[in-house]
């Protein structure tokens, strides 16, 4: 017999600018084809900072949207799941399939998608449990330990900005940003047989972390040559730029490093608004794209690259889980550049998940 569910669970909630309590609340009620996740594991991303420390969260939120977990309880109609079955799960609302979008495979720009801000009306896994809709989950292949499943999510983030760089063996990448977000893309790029990749970064925390992880190089962003003139290229230019700190000086000398015909992919959010060199653009021919959420298989390449252990997931993390009531102290670490990896919350502290603490076979 299934061990019986708690009536109530611990929750940080978001109150104001710097300010997460964590409280006691209901469990979140069932719909038909929902399934209540025991939450193992979930990540810290640079949307949560802005909700958290710049105040675009919703009073009384609960943020979290990269997690995993066990399946412990089931909606009336759920039939393809089980209680026990591990589980990542895609936010947000599925692609329709049927819109011009979906229909070339280009499901980030569904025309159904969620509005902008739809995420702070979201009631996450930064939670003991969190309530799911059956067509937004993904098993957790055998020997991937659940832990490391809790990066699915933005390793597909990541692998939809390296469809949309187009880019190819042999040809030279720049990532600036070398946040969680960064250190991930390096991390595919190398796993995709990438191997001329520099990184700038300010922190000397992260671009260390950024050389173990096989960057070529690691610069300070003052490192990078501006050239003067809009037609004029660096003698070390790159083939494509990943923007991954979504900070207008770091965009700014992203572009100024492409090579004629390169293209800059932005990956980062930010609130403050680049000036671009349109100039720079036109006589060079660059290429600008956003990278806005998943490929159509961002999940299931996700999980399968995780699963291959070839990235470093030992690197990409942080060693130390934090609980609920650290997830202030961690945000405002990684805000400040003071962690290098992936920051993961556990929201119950519960040792029950202990045999999925494997490492990827």
């Amino acid at each position: 017999m299934a061990d019986a569910l708690p009536q109530r669970m611990k929750a940080a909630v978001y109150h104001a600018p710097h300010k997460l309590e964590v409280e006691q609340q209901p469990l979140p009620a069932l719909g038909p084809r929902d399934v209540l996740v025991d939450v193992s594991h979930c990540g810290i991303c640079g949307t949560d900072l802005h909700l958290v420390l710049e105040g675009m969260g919703r009073p009384r939120s609960i943020g979290g949207h990269e997690y995993s977990g066990r399946i412990v309880e089931l909606g009336t109609e759920v039939s393809a799941w089980a209680r026990g079955d591990r589980v990542v799960a895609r936010p947000g609302k599925p692609p329709c399939g049927r819109c011009e979008f979906c229909r070339v495979g280009r499901t980030s720009l569904c025309a159904t998608r969620d509005r902008l801000g739809a995420e702070a009306e979201y009631q996450g896994a930064f939670a003991e449990y969190v309530c799911v809709h059956e067509e937004q989950l993904y098993r957790v292949p055998e020997g991937l330990s659940l832990r490391v499943a809790a990066l699915t999510e933005p390793m597909a983030v990541v692998l939809h900005a390296i469809t949309l760089s187009e880019i190819r063996p042999r040809q030279r990448a720049l990532i600036t940003g070398a946040g969680p977000i960064g250190s991930f893309t390096l991390a595919a790029l190398r796993a995709r047989g990438m191997d001329d990749i520099t990184v700038s970064e300010p922190s000397p925390v992260r671009r260390a972390l950024a050389q173990r992880l096989g960057a070529t190089r690691t610069v300070e962003p003052e490192e990078l040559e501006r050239p003067a003139m809009p037609d004029l290229v660096s003698e070390d230019a790159y083939h494509v730029a990943f923007e991954c700190s979504g900070q207008p000086a770091a965009i700014q000398t992203a572009l100024a490093q492409l090579e004629r015909g390169g293209r800059l992919v932005l990956v980062g959010t930010g609130m403050k608004r680049p000036k671009l060199d349109h100039n720079r653009v036109l006589l060079n021919e660059l290429v600008l794209t956003g990278a806005y959420n998943y490929d159509a298989s961002g999940f299931e390449d996700a999980l399968a690259l995780l699963a291959s252990g070839k990235v470093p997931a030992d690197l990409l993390l942080e060693a130390e889980d934090v609980p609920l009531e650290g997830m202030l102290a961690a945000m405002e670490r990684l805000a400040a550049g003071q962690l290098g990896g992936k920051v993961l919350v556990a929201p119950s502290g519960r040792r029950d998940h202990a045999r999925d603490h494997r490492p990827p076979a």
